[in-house]
C-alpha cells in the first residue's frame, strides 16, 4: 500500500510524460521528504540480450560530487608494500588468508572489494560467495590492481560500478537527496555518458531504450531521450 508521502509525489509528475534531466531533478527535489537522506539513482533499460557474452555491459565511472555515500573497503593482499599503501589509502580491512576464511565464513560487511594480480589466485574461489553480492575485485572494473592505493582512493572519492542485471536494466546511484541540485545535475549527466559509452560494437538498434531518475522513496520520473541525445 503506498503511503501518503507517496501518494502525494506521484501527483506532481505525469508518468505519461517525458522530462529533461533538469526538470526532472527539480521535480524530485519537490517530492516529499522521507526521514533519511534518500539514495538518489539513474535506472536503464537496455536494448540488449544479456544473456549473450557480446553484450555484457559493465563499467565505473567517478561521480564528480561523490556518492554521498561512506564506502567501506576490502583489500585483499600479501603482507608487503601493496597492503601498506591499502592501510595507509583508508581501506578498513586488509589482509589475505585471514580476510579470505571470513568471506568463505559467510562475511560481507564491505561494499567494495579490491585484490592484488598475485591474490586473485586464492580470491576466485570465493565467486560463489562475492559474485552474486556484486563484490568480486575485476579488473575491467578497476578492482584488481597493483595500485591499491588509487583503487582505494578512487572508490571513496566517488568512482561507482554498473552492471546488467538478467532483465537487460541498469541501476546507478548518483548521490544523495541532500545534494543540490547541480551537483545531481552533474552525477547524472556523468552516469549517462558512461553507460552510453559501454554500449556493446554487438548491439543493433536503440541501445538505451528507457532511463529514469528516483529517490529511494520516491516514484520515478522518465527522461526525455532526445533531450539527452540517446539515438539509435
Amino acid at each position: 500500500m503506498p503511503s501518503k508521502r507517496y501518494k502525494k509525489a506521484t501527483e506532481t509528475v505525469d508518468a505519461n510524460k517525458s522530462y529533461s534531466l533538469k526538470s526532472a531533478v527539480e521535480i524530485l527535489l519537490r517530492f516529499p521528504k522521507a526521514k533519511f537522506d534518500e539514495t538518489i539513482e539513474v535506472a536503464f533499460r537496455l536494448g540488449v540480450d544479456p544473456k549473450q557474452s557480446d553484450q555484457m555491459v559493465r563499467g565505473t565511472v567517478p561521480l564528480p560530487h561523490g556518492s554521498g555515500k561512506k564506502v567501506r573497503v576490502l583489500v585483499f593482499a600479501k603482507a608487503g608494500v601493496a597492503a601498506d599503501a591499502a592501510r595507509s589509502a583508508g581501506a578498513e580491512y586488509v589482509g589475505f588468508d585471514d580476510l579470505i576464511k571470513k568471506c568463505q565464513e559467510g562475511w560481507a560487511d564491505f561494499d567494495v572489494a579490491v585484490a592484488t594480480p598475485d591474490a586473485m589466485g586464492e580470491v576466485r574461489k570465493l565467486g560463489k560467495v562475492l559474485g552474486p553480492r556484486g563484490l568480486m575485485p575485476n579488473p575491467k572494473t578497476g578492482t584488481v590492481t597493483e595500485d591499491t592505493a588509487k583503487a582505494v582512493k578512487e572508490v571513496k572519492a566517488g568512482r561507482v560500478e554498473f552492471k546488467i542485471d538478467k532483465a537487460g536494466n541498469v541501476h546507478v546511484p548518483i548521490g544523495k537527496l541532500s545534494f543540490k541540485a547541480d551537483q545531481i545535475l552533474e552525477n547524472a549527466k556523468s552516469v549517462i555518458d558512461a553507460v552510453q559509452k559501454a554500449r556493446p560494437a554487438s548491439v543493433k538498434g536503440q541501445f538505451i531504450q528507457n532511463c529514469t531518475l528516483a529517490a529511494t522513496m520516491s516514484p520515478p520520473v522518465r527522461l526525455d531521450l532526445r533531450e539527452l541525445q540517446i539515438a539509435a
